[in-house]
């Protein structure tokens, strides 16, 4: 059942005085629920909670750290159907989107079940002590990666569980061993609510510390704000716009202790069509990336926004062919009206801008709230000329830049903001040939790929979704797949400590049975004292 209250560790309050409901954009009217967002006093009870939960579940071996995350993965699943019609009822999407992303936060929970309980991740490095070391004996130092304290993780409005309550965030944050408070998305937090009962059920069933995750209902920006200034928080995650999440950024750095904010945000995700591949196949490919624009209602951040090429008769192919591929394809509904308010507001300044021409643009009656996809061009002396035409257009929505050559092509790849990813469309033999292009593309984005698209991004350890700033807030570390646990954790010495006091990760007889550094060796081995 959705109460409209916040989860303030194990228990629900509702001590505010500012309350909202969800919506549902394809019925175009307010779901029942009432919510209450959480007040200055249930922000600090969580916080304090997290600190207080921090002390013991930081210490929480990995077996028992995994069992928790197995048991929400099987919460998570026994909410079966009114998870799923709540979803789709203050998403729009359809049942099969729900599914399928259940089906990713269920098996990313289980990940990093897996990743803890097999416990490597830690990253034990032990260099043993030499007291004949001349002049100046060496002592015995152990390293390991430790929690870095309670994380405050933002939920999505694009993907309402897997990158939310219990999505890739908050699972990496509980995987390393740290308490996680949850500001839920407006748009959807009956299914945020959802997802906080079954985390709150696993970790009474696990035996969890009280605190060790709360989840607070937000219509407004306030909580947010609250939650990252409070000294109790040690870190941030997001997905979201880059003016929020810029926001959010500058506001943990002003803090007396700045705190790091990990925060994946705006990409148009460019894709460079090189000539002999479109001399061969424009058609294909612009069928392609017509169903790829589209997909979600352009509502994913790895859209592709961005589509370069040198001029050509290949790539007027592929202009007219993607500008009427795109017109067939029966328009969706998006997440929320504000959403679609942005949609149309950000296409309408695209496309008002200097040198642009309105390719395809479907102008048919919508049912409200869908929206209707469209593709520009622009030349490219024009888009380097204009930094606007540079800015995301979250929705069903592609510029294609006809650049006069390759050394063009290159100047704007060069000066691109930072995206989560670039895509190269080749024959075999050009990416030889255009190995600049390549190397270009490599600078500016976090994932590189070959005659794809970028839309879906799988979980796995070799995923990287990130990139250079905007793209993320540090290009060094991903937000999806097991390797994203690194965010929330630092590195940790041990200088000369009683093997007895260490953790079992570094004690000598390796308890753990886990691969190990020792002396510049990677090994399962013992140390024989």
């Amino acid at each position: 059942m959705i109460t409209g209250k916040n989860y303030i560790g194990n228990r629900i309050s509702a001590k505010g005085t500012i309350t909202y409901k969800t919506f549902n954009p394809e019925l175009h009217q307010e779901n029942s629920t009432l919510f209450t967002e959480a007040s200055s006093t249930e922000i600090e009870e969580a916080v304090n909670l997290a600190s207080s939960a921090f002390k013991e579940y930081s210490k929480i071996s990995g077996e028992k750290k995994a069992a928790f995350l197995n048991e929400i993965a099987s919460q998570i699943l026994l909410l079966d159907t009114l998870l799923i019609d709540t979803y789709c009822s203050e998403t729009g999407l359809p049942e099969g989107r729900a599914i399928g992303e259940r089906g990713r936060t269920v098996g990313q929970l289980k990940a990093f079940a897996n990743l803890v309980k097999e416990g490597s991740w830690v990253e034990a490095t032990i260099d043993t002590a030499d007291s004949n070391r001349k002049p100046l004996p060496k002592p015995d130092l152990r390293k390991f990666n430790f929690p870095l304290g309670p994380v405050v993780v933002f939920g999505a409005s694009n993907f309402p569980l897997a990158y939310s309550t219990a999505g890739g965030d908050t699972a990496a944050a509980l995987a390393a061993g740290c308490p996680v408070i949850v500001k839920s998305h407006p748009m959807h937090a009956g299914t945020g609510e959802l997802v906080a009962s079954a985390i709150q059920k696993a970790a009474k069933i696990i035996g969890m510390p009280n605190g060790v995750f709360s989840n607070l209902n937000s219509k407004g920006i306030e909580v947010g704000q609250q939650l990252v200034t409070n000294p109790g928080v040690k870190a941030v995650g997001f997905t979201g716009s880059i003016k929020a999440g810029r926001a959010l950024y500058n506001l943990a750095a002003t803090r007396e202790e700045p705190i790091p904010v990990f925060a994946e945000m705006g990409s148009i995700n460019p894709v460079v069509l090189l000539p002999e591949a479109l001399r061969k196949n424009a058609k294909s490919i612009a069928n392609t990336y017509a169903s790829s624009i589209t997909l979600g209602t352009g509502q994913f951040c790895t859209n592709p926004g961005l589509i370069l090429g040198v001029k050509s008769e290949g790539l007027q192919t592929f202009i007219n062919s993607l500008s009427d591929d795109i017109l067939k394809i029966n328009p969706s509904v998006m997440l929320h009206p504000n959403i679609k308010e942005g949609y149309l507001k950000n296409k309408e300044n695209v496309t008002s801008q200097k040198g642009v021409v309105v390719q395809a643009d479907l102008t048919e009656v919508l049912k409200t709230n869908y929206a209707p996809q469209s593709v520009v061009s622009v030349k490219g002396v024009d888009f380097l000329k204009n930094t606007t035409l540079h800015l995301e257009v979250f929705g069903p929505f592609s510029m294609v830049v006809e650049c006069e050559t390759i050394s063009e092509l290159e100047t704007i790849i060069l000066q691109l903001e930072g995206q989560l990813t670039g895509t190269i469309i080749a024959a075999d033999e050009e990416l030889e040939q255009y190995f600049t292009i390549v190397n270009a593309l490599q600078t500016r984005v976090g994932r590189i790929i070959f005659n794809g698209v970028p839309t879906g991004v799988e979980v796995c350890e070799s995923m990287v979704h990130g990139g250079p700033y905007p793209a993320s807030t540090d290009s060094r570390f991903t937000a999806v797949g097991i390797g994203s646990i690194k965010r929330w954790v630092r590195p940790f010495s041990f200088q000369d400590w009683p093997n007895s006091m260490l953790p079992k990760a570094l004690q000598n007889n390796n308890p753990l049975g886990i691969l190990r550094t020792i002396n510049g060796k990677k090994t399962t081995d013992q140390i024989i004292s």
